[in-house]
């Protein structure tokens, strides 16, 4: 009996993801076996969370709304650090060598995204190379934007090529700082995919949770929201912002949903109820996120879908996730770990698949759901 070739054993990436939500970074190693059908499955090997803590999280907050050239120089470099860090500790608790990796697949941290106009993240990815000594696959999103796309969603070709169900249309959710969806159709046809965002995740609820009380990084447990009530006037005149009633392809992010909105936001609430609690807000914001899903699917979901998996941060959530299944029963809404690995892996799993078809010279965008021109091989390479 011969002896396995390499080939046979998959391709070993890392998936590198700090997102909106500011809350840290998640690096994973994934071996991409093939399958028998010509595709490929993914095998999580390692997954190490690196929390940013409140100055850090102050620091990256405060360069998402304006800074020097000097202040975004050195957060690009330092986070590529911080990012090869993480990629290090990963392959650590992976036990794979690191000749054995064909590249880390960085998303970096978005700092400013205004599609057709342009993309920027964080994570100088030749300081990662250079303190990893393996080479580096990023910049995924600027191609897309290129070729006139929104540069987001780009998680769904993974969503269609890795976590269809066979015979059922299937939802994908994620709840980052941003949400957004992946409408899959039977067998993962990347033709009859849908994606775009939702609007905010966990942003406004993290956002008002550290307002409100400092000492919290975000709503452990939805505690809070589930003391509070939240205030509906504010929920419909929310919900009413032209931007939930545009078509897709669309995207989002905390150039929408900055501090100033969260302020706002809280005003408002305390003007519509008087003694609105700090638990209202959040309770307010927790059924902002859950309502705004809900529209999505009222109005750009027409299909028979039956079964949706949450993931992200906010998928943790316990409040979060039974808002979400409220407002879309009949449908069976669970999170993604119970059927597949842990849901915080999700992204970051995604974007080490993107490196994969970046290697293998495939298109990694799916047209249909950005809006670029047609097919696009994504990233950039940083050799070692």
């Amino acid at each position: 009996m011969s002896a396995e070739t390499p080939a046979a054993r998959g391709d070993v990436l890392v998936g590198l993801m700090s997102g909106t939500s500011l809350d840290g970074i998640t690096a994973v190693v994934v071996r991409f076996v093939p399958d028998a059908d010509g595709g490929v499955a993914p095998q999580l090997l390692a997954q190490v969370a690196r929390p940013y803590d409140a100055p850090t999280r102050a620091r990256l907050a405060a360069a998402l709304e304006g800074a020097t050239p000097s202040e975004y120089t050195r957060l690009d470099f330092a986070l590529g650090g911080w990012l090869a860090e993480a990629a290090i500790a990963a392959l650590a608790e992976s036990g794979v060598a690191r000749e054995e990796v064909r590249a880390i697949c960085s998303h970096g941290h978005t700092v400013w995204h205004e599609p057709p106009h342009g993309t920027w993240q964080f994570g100088q990815p030749a300081v990662i190379a250079e303190r990893t000594g393996i080479d580096v696959l990023a910049d995924f999103r600027v191609r897309d934007v290129a070729a006139g796309g929104q540069g987001a969603p780009l998680v769904p070709i993974a969503d269609a090529l890795l976590f269809s169900r066979a015979k059922a249309w299937r939802v994908l959710q994620n709840l980052g700082g941003i949400g957004n969806l992946t409408l899959v159709p039977p067998g993962g046809a990347l033709e009859a995919v849908r994606a775009f965002d939702t609007g905010p995740g966990v942003c406004i609820i993290d956002g008002a949770t550290r307002t409100l009380r400092p000492e919290l990084p975000y709503d452990r447990d939805g505690a809070l929201a589930a003391a509070g009530t939240p205030v509906e006037s504010v929920l419909e005149t929310l919900l009413a912002d032209p931007w939930f009633a545009a078509e897709p392809p669309k995207s989002t992010g905390r150039e929408r949903y900055t501090s100033a909105f969260i302020a706002d936001f809280i005003a408002r609430c305390r003007a519509a109820r008087a003694g609105c609690t700090d638990e209202d807000v959040v309770a307010t914001a927790t059924w902002f996120t859950a309502r705004s899903i809900a529209l999505a699917f009222e109005r750009f979901v027409p299909q028979p879908v039956e079964d949706v998996l949450l993931s992200g941060g906010g998928a943790r959530n316990p409040v979060l996730r039974e808002a979400i299944a409220m407002a879309l029963a009949p449908r069976i809404v669970r999170p993604f770990d119970q059927l597949y690995f842990d849901g915080e892996a999700k992204e970051a799993v995604a974007f080490a698949f993107l490196g994969w078809l970046h290697l293998h010279g495939r298109a990694a965008n799916v047209p249909a759901a950005t809006g670029a021109r047609g097919p696009r091989v994504l990233g950039a390479r940083f050799p070692a």
